[in-house]
């Protein structure tokens, strides 16, 4: 019953979900935004089957170093949520770490020097974004931005097709986790200020950051239409809709729940964007 109940816990750590979520896009992008429908071709593909996999490995192994430099502003923020130190110990998660960026660098660099390069720059930018960049301002959330893009880069880099189409996704994929990362530490404040973070909530405070989040949007909706309107001028049009639901709920949220709440719902237009692939 314990080690259910330990690899249970463990796949919570790893954010299991969302590891999925990372593998399942990759496979969307190939078999709809690239036009590889889902063939035997693409299912018997062993090296691109390795790509999602080493990003997949990569991404869990950020989850566990995040985690682990974390435990004490979890405590605060998620005490539900902290397993380092109770149901694992620590030097497990250092380890678990540390074997997951060389598996996932090594098969990196197994399909090409490129991928290789690629996952090993992602694997010290997680490991650096959790050791000191998240305490920064903006800083870390914009090199979460840029890595979730990056996953989707990976494929158009991979296939070496349709590679401004996968451009477009992936700058609309970090745009929308620039913007839920900028959330979450408006819903971490009290643990992130406890422990000497410097966010942007802490630097500036919550209405000044809300401003700033909003100028984001701007930007983020101007760039998408500049760059989609020629190819399908449905989804900058949708996007922009949904994008001012997501502003008119920001200005009235003032509780930790509600910033919880649009952490979420940023989730959501990050997979309504992905089932979109399906009609470009």
């Amino acid at each position: 019953m314990s080690n259910h109940f330990s690899v249970f816990k463990y796949l919570k750590m790893v954010r299991a979900l969302n590891l999925i979520i990372v593998g399942l896009t990759q496979y969307f992008t190939a078999i709809f935004l690239l036009h590889k429908g889902l063939s035997w071709h693409l299912l018997n593909d062993e090296k691109f089957f390795l790509l999602v996999l080493s990003t997949v490995i990569i991404t869990s192994a950020g989850y566990l170093i995040n985690d682990y430099y974390d435990v004490k502003i979890d405590y605060v923020n998620r005490p539900e949520r902290v397993i380092v130190g109770r149901t694992l110990k620590r030097r497990w998660i250092i380890i678990a770490h540390t074997i997951f960026n060389f598996l996932g660098i090594g098969i990196g660099f197994y399909i090409s020097p490129t991928i290789g390069v690629i996952n090993f720059i992602a694997a010290f930018l997680l490991w650096l974004y959790s050791n000191q960049l998240k305490r920064l301002p903006f800083i870390g959330n914009f090199t979460i931005a840029i890595l979730t893009g990056t996953s989707l880069f990976l494929v158009g880099q991979y296939f070496q097709e349709r590679e401004y189409l996968v451009l477009c996704y992936a700058i609309f994929a970090g745009f929308i986790t620039l913007i839920r990362e900028i959330i979450k530490d408006m819903e971490d404040l009290k643990g992130d200020e406890k422990f000497g973070c410097k966010t942007l909530p802490i630097v500036l405070g919550i209405a000044k950051t809300k401003q700033i989040i909003y100028g984001i949007i701007l930007i983020f909706c101007t760039v998408v239409f500049l760059l989609m309107s020629s190819i399908n001028i449905v989804f900058p049009i949708t996007l922009s809709v949904i994008m001012i639901f997501l502003i008119f709920e920001l200005l009235k949220a003032d509780k930790i729940k509600d910033y919880g709440n649009l952490s979420t719902f940023c989730k959501v237009i990050m997979l309504m964007g992905v089932i979109s692939m399906v009609w470009i």
